[in-house]
């Protein structure tokens, strides 16, 4: 029997388009099963707040990672629509519109912030021991009191303070640095035979009370310090909570991995996975101690600091209870405080309660620490009512 040359070129084209349409349900089945682990793991992430990492850590590893995973979503759901395949879209979409409150938790579209129309400005910023100890980093130290001086906070809360030497001259040199009568409260731990480090609250305001939330066990600190403004009495809560101290451990598994040093990176990922459970049980227990302490003010509160964790946490969720995000009231754009060696997040906070209207919220984008410091504005809620919406006297 004779084959006609039509039929072969029609019989071997049928072939491939066969073979292509395998292909392309194979590469579909792929994305979706891509599709379909990184919901779960967006789940994951919202499961985070409500379990209490000193239980079980595991779902907080997915806390940690929500924007990215959040962003993975996103751009599948841009993939199928391209792909058009609108069904398929829905299933990230769906999950993203879950936790879509947990978006505006670390991005805000809009913008409301008057900086003019405040009472009271509060800054706070983890120095990262005034870069001592980065060799690449020179002379900032006078540029974050240069920036701390501009700025010019009625109260300033800082993180990672370090001093060289006797503390009381070290005190002396910040006051001076940053001028004016200034009113402080200092928690320090001794490092090494000559040096300290901690926390500090500078203000302009006078202290009535100092007191600290003591963490056993840790070199993590908390302090509160009663202010008074006018009339009017604040507690300021300053935080340092527990870190993930994973620059050693991390530091040798990257350079194993680029064939610098000769061991097992299964033994130094473990090792990760254990500093990282290991902070968030930490700062669960850490947050527990602070919101009891807080449950006994008698003073309005603002609490601040950084907590080392992001805004899908259970240390967030757990600190915020009952209280505002300054970020979220009058932030905008990408609340990012953190551009160290990791991936950048959102870990510091100011949260304040019912007593407070915060006018304005500001990350200045300064590059000298691993920390941006961030600003909140403030007005009492009765001079916010007693204003009518005059424009007030600005006040530092």
């Amino acid at each position: 029997m004779t084959v006609l040359p039509g039929k072969k070129k029609r019989s071997s084209s049928a072939k491939v388009r066969k073979k292509d349409n395998i292909l392309k349900r194979f590469s579909r089945n792929i994305l979706l099963a891509v599709n379909v682990v990184l919901v779960l793991l967006l789940l994951l992430a919202y499961l985070s707040i409500y379990v209490n990492p000193a239980t079980t850590a595991f779902p907080a590893l997915f806390g940690l990672a929500y924007p990215y995973i959040a962003a993975a979503n996103i751009v599948m759901v841009l993939m199928w629509i391209v792909l058009f395949r609108w069904y398929y879209a829905l299933i990230s979409a769906f999950a993203l519109a879950i936790g879509f409150g947990y978006i505006h938790n670390f991005i805000r579209f809009t913008n409301h912030g008057n900086e003019e129309h405040h009472d009271l400005k509060l800054m706070s910023y983890n120095i990262r021991l005034f870069n001592f100890y980065e060799e690449t980093e020179k002379d900032t130290h006078r540029k974050m009191l240069q920036l701390i001086r501009k700025e010019n906070p009625g109260i300033l809360c800082l993180q990672e303070y370090f001093v060289k030497g006797d503390p009381s001259a070290g005190e002396r040199k910040l006051k001076e640095a940053l001028g004016g009568t200034l009113y402080t409260h200092f928690k320090l731990i001794k490092s090494g035979s000559a040096s300290r480090y901690g926390i500090a609250t500078v203000t302009s305001y006078p202290i009535l009370y100092r007191g600290d939330v003591i963490h056993p066990g840790s070199s993590s600190l908390t302090i509160f310090t009663d202010i008074v403004v006018d009339t009017d009495t604040f507690r300021i809560y300053n935080n340092h909570l527990q870190s993930f101290r994973l620059r050693r451990v991390e530091g040798t598994l990257l350079s194993e991995l680029a064939g610098e040093e000769q061991g097992s990176s299964m033994d130094n990922i473990a090792g990760i996975y254990r500093s990282l459970t290991g902070g968030f049980a930490s700062r669960a227990l850490q947050v527990d101690r602070v919101r009891r302490h807080m449950e006994t003010s008698p003073y309005p509160v603002i609490v601040t600091g950084d907590f080392n964790d992001t805004p899908v946490s259970y240390t967030y969720r757990k600190m915020r209870r009952g209280l505002k995000d300054a970020f979220v009231e009058a932030g905008y754009g990408a609340g990012f405080t953190y551009r160290g060696k990791y991936p950048p997040n959102r870990i510091d906070y100011i949260l304040y309660n019912e007593e407070f209207h915060c006018t304005d919220f500001d990350i200045v984008k300064a590059r000298y620490s691993d920390h941006y410091p961030i600003i909140a504005y403030f007005r009492r809620i009765d001079r916010t009512e007693a204003s009518s919406g005059q424009h007030s006297r600005r006040k530092q």
